[in-house]
């Protein structure tokens, strides 16, 4: 984001898990988000004062196998958002917002024969940030999380004992109205589309799965993303992929090209997006890098 002037904005996230035994494991997560500094503004444009937007969310999941070939889990996470607090509009004053939420995920695999080789094919579903909403004054009216359905599948190939094949594709759909953007539009006289006017009149809904009307408008919050993963002797790994989003719904439309690698107990991953449209991104050219470590790996020593 240093292209768009911003230096002190940042994204970091820890997450981890633990094997209770074959069948169960513990996980956890933590997210923060900050925005870095801020010059804060009137409704004239004039400064006031200066403060430090930042967010995080914190998560704790269980996993449990269910049968050979299906397993399930559910998260809760506590969401803290301190966009603006102190500050005045409109008479009201901003205070942090908190909400809570939930995600549910349930994953098949089963191998596939495949001329003699090893071949897994993983289907997984999951329905994220489904909860409360937020609000960030003491008004009644509150705003949806953004509730997601997720549907993907990965299909891994053992080419021999050195070299494996992953091809994988999902499908993300928001479960919540959002804004409509673009001159085609269907408004009803002041200025709101049909899917802002639903989401101002139904606040007490906790998600919205239907835009009104018309299958067009409803597969436009439909996301689409596909890629494929080569690793050699499971130690160097090469990636590629591509993500889709409707341009009325934000128009991120990207390739995305990656390295990792794996020695012991550490584990190293980069990514680079590369922009398909010229319509200018935050997450141009962006650079992401990720460390893990395999703790078990010390048992395996011992």
């Amino acid at each position: 984001m240093r292209s768009l002037g911003l230096n002190d904005v940042y994204l970091a996230y820890l997450t981890g898990y633990y094997k209770l035994d074959d069948l169960q494991t513990l996980g956890f997560g933590l997210r923060y988000f900050s925005l870095g500094s801020i010059q804060f503004t009137d409704v004239n444009g004039e400064p006031l004062n200066t403060g430090r937007p930042n967010e995080f969310e914190l998560s704790v999941a269980y996993a449990r196998k269910l049968a050979d070939k299906l397993s399930a889990s559910v998260s809760g996470k506590l969401i803290y958002s301190n966009l603006a607090a102190g500050q005045q509009v409109e008479g009201e004053t901003i205070e942090p917002g908190v909400a809570g939420a939930a995600d549910i995920s349930f994953t098949y695999r089963t191998p596939i024969d495949l001329n003699q080789k090893e071949s897994d094919l993983t289907i997984g579903l999951a329905f994220t940030n489904i909860g409360s909403k937020i609000t960030y004054t003491r008004s009644i009216d509150r705003d949806f999380l953004p509730a997601n359905f997720g549907l993907g599948a990965a299909w891994d190939i053992q080419l021999d004992d050195y070299n494996t094949l992953t091809f994988a594709a999902d499908i993300n759909k928001l479960m919540v109205p959002t804004p409509c953007q673009g001159p085609d539009c269907d408004t009803d006289g002041d200025g709101r589309s049909r899917l802002q006017r639903l989401f101002f009149d139904q606040r007490n809904l906790l998600f919205v799965w239907r835009c009104p009307r018309r299958s067009r408008r409803r597969n436009r919050r439909t996301m689409y993303s596909a890629g494929v993963e080569y690793w050699y002797d499971q130690q160097f790994a090469v990636r590629a992929g591509y993500f889709n989003e409707n341009s009325q719904k934000g128009n991120r439309k990207y390739f995305t090209v990656g390295l990792g690698l794996r020695y012991n107990i550490f584990g190293l991953n980069f990514s680079y997006l590369i922009p398909t449209t010229n319509q200018r991104n935050p997450l141009d050219n962006t650079l992401r890098f990720s460390l893990l470590f395999d703790f078990s790996a010390f048992d395996a020593e011992n």
